[in-house]
């Protein structure tokens, strides 16, 4: 069975932390943690302090991030971060 993949786009004012595709991330959501995965309806939420946690080639990786904001469209992620 093939996998359903979504494009995820990490970027920090300084730099490209991550841009591929991936199976599922999970967020620092400010109410709580949330996952995404392929077909997620659309929504734009802030971060908090915590870890971006996605799969990609079979690899669990993982982001801190200090705070931010996500983007889910049409299984395209954005996430705008600030990193320590």
């Amino acid at each position: 069975m093939d996998k359903k993949l979504f494009t995820l786009e990490v970027i920090s004012p300084e730099k490209s932390l991550f841009s591929g595709k991936v199976s599922m991330a999970t967020f620092p959501g400010e109410k709580s943690p949330f996952t995404v995965l392929y077909n997620h309806a659309p929504l734009i939420s802030s971060l908090v302090a915590g870890t971006i946690s996605f799969a990609a080639d079979d690899k669990d990786n993982a982001i801190e991030i200090i705070g931010g904001f996500v983007e889910v469209k049409n299984n395209c992620v954005t996430a705008c971060v600030e990193i320590k």
